[in-house]
């Protein structure tokens, strides 16, 4: 009886059935021809939004249509420009950045040219300054321009910053918080100078001077290291395409 079930209903071949379904809405003859284009195709996209990339297409707005983006992925320049200068990252064209595109970022621009039914132009990308390629005077992200001063978060890769990041970058700034590096370094300095170095008796007036000479010093070496490597402060650099702005 089980026998006869079987040959009344035999197993279904899964794959056969999915080539089935293959065939009926293309033509199979010209099967392996119509992949090639469709792959030939995307090949193209990739090749021009590659170039815009790396090219830096200017653009001051997209012509997005705005019922289809995320508002949360929306942000204005001014909030852009803060992060930078607190993290000391810089905000610059697509094409001054040296580290390598994710695929997944250049598959998020196709959705969303797909979806706008416009070709993006204008991407700005936030990261650290060592992965741009800056002309000598830890998380990237890709933004392309609203219009307004407002840019849309398209994607992010890459590592987080470190925990530390904000506060170590503090002290870069501006001058006077520099100053204050200056500062607590020479007066740490300062304390681990032994007591008793120079005279019998520590004195305030002892330590007061010892403290100034360790903050020359210290000041010295801060003003030597920044002229030497083309340093400045975070609020000169944010935007800034020169290595040494």
């Amino acid at each position: 009886m089980l026998k006869k079930e079987k040959m009344m209903f035999p197993k279904t071949n899964v794959e056969k059935k999915l080539t089935q379904l293959r065939n009926k809405q293309f033509d199979p003859g010209s099967w392996e021809l119509q992949i090639q284009a469709i792959f030939s195709e995307e090949n193209k996209k990739n090749d021009r939004i590659i170039r815009t990339l790396e090219n830096g297409t200017p653009a001051v707005e997209n012509d997005f249509v705005f019922d289809h983006l995320e508002s949360s992925k929306i942000y204005h320049i001014n909030q852009i420009k803060k992060i930078c200068i607190d993290y000391r990252l810089r905000f610059l064209d697509s094409k001054y950045f040296k580290g390598k595109l994710p695929q997944e970022a250049l598959s998020k621009i196709k959705d969303l040219e797909k979806v706008h039914e416009i070709e993006l132009k204008g991407f700005k990308i936030v990261a650290p300054s060592k992965l741009f390629k800056l002309a000598n005077a830890d998380d990237p992200l890709l933004f392309a321009p609203i219009g307004n001063d407002y840019y849309y978060l398209i994607h992010k890769w890459g590592d987080d910053l470190h925990p530390f990041r904000k506060l170590m970058m503090w002290f870069f700034k501006s001058f006077e918080n520099l100053l204050i590096l200056t500062f607590l370094v020479s007066l740490l300095i300062t304390f681990m100078v032994p007591q008793g170095l120079f005279s019998k008796e520590s004195t305030t007036s002892e330590f007061i001077m010892i403290f100034f000479f360790m903050f020359k010093s210290v000041a010295a070496v801060v003003l030597f290291y920044g002229f030497a490597l083309g340093k400045n402060f975070n609020t000169a650099i944010w935007d800034s395409k020169y290595f040494n702005a």
